[in-house]
């Protein structure tokens, strides 16, 4: 299987990052069917990018749902407002649903989650994607411009992995701004470099395409740089972020 097959089974399979509630799903109840067999992928290769086009695919390959518009861009006087990821249509509830789309992996330090670009916290990230991201469907420019999609319901899939830090002392929060965490979700681990050598597996470094799904085969042995951050994994399927000892004081 491909790591862009392996990445997408992950994505239909995997839960939301916040536990389930009306807004945080996941593509389960989709029951999509596989990628198109040799399918490729010849986009942007960031892994954002590459997780929207997979979750998108999701929604083409499900009975269930149509997709109705993808990543409708918004302005309004020549400046832009932003871009919405997807609107679908449900097809058991007749409705039209606006959902957008994130794979997030946070590093839990000091009562806070860091991305490992230390400028991404999950605390800041949430509220714009509810508060702005979501709404831009319900905006007049919205409207304006596409009076034949009415929105019905909005959704959030976030989905990705939270880290923990094993070598120091702090408490593991189950809720962020008052959302309950799925906690099968937190389990990943991560320190800093001068904590590394207490780590009692061998650690092989993920390209991004893997970093949901794990290393394969062939993967390498991880180079050490403490000037940047690498994300591994072990043969006991363990996840692991090394960061500089600056993170996240200085940006990694």
């Amino acid at each position: 299987m491909s790591a862009l097959d392996e990445f997408y089974q992950w994505i239909t399979t995997s839960p939301n990052l916040i536990d389930h509630q009306e807004t945080f799903c996941d593509l389960r109840s989709l029951e999509p069917t596989s990628l198109c067999k040799n399918s490729v992928y010849t986009g942007n290769r960031r892994l954002g990018f590459i997780y929207q086009h997979l979750c998108t695919q999701a929604f083409v390959n499900s009975a269930h749902y149509q997709v109705l518009a993808e990543e409708i861009q918004l302005s309004e006087q020549g400046r832009t407002l932003g871009a919405i990821d997807l609107i679908v249509r449900n097809k058991a509830k007749q409705r039209n649903e606006h959902w957008e789309l994130a794979i997030k992996f946070y590093l839990l330090h000091e009562g806070q989650w860091f991305g490992p670009n230390a400028h991404d916290q999950l605390e800041t990230k949430l509220p714009h994607m509810l508060n702005h991201q979501l709404a831009m469907s319900t905006t007049a420019q919205f409207h304006q411009q596409h009076p034949e999609l009415e929105v019905v319901t909005h959704h959030l899939l976030m989905q990705g992995r939270l880290y923990t830090n094993p070598f120091n002392s702090e408490p593991t929060p189950t809720s962020c701004l008052g959302f309950t965490l799925n906690t099968s979700q937190i389990s990943g681990y991560w320190c800093h470099y001068s904590q590394a050598h207490q780590i009692q597996e061998t650690l092989y470094e993920l390209p991004k395409i893997r970093w949901a799904t794990g290393k394969a085969s062939d993967a390498a042995i991880i180079t050490p740089n403490p000037e940047r951050f690498i994300h591994a994994q072990t043969d006991s399927g363990q996840f692991w972020f090394v960061v500089p000892d600056v993170w996240p004081r200085r940006n990694a």
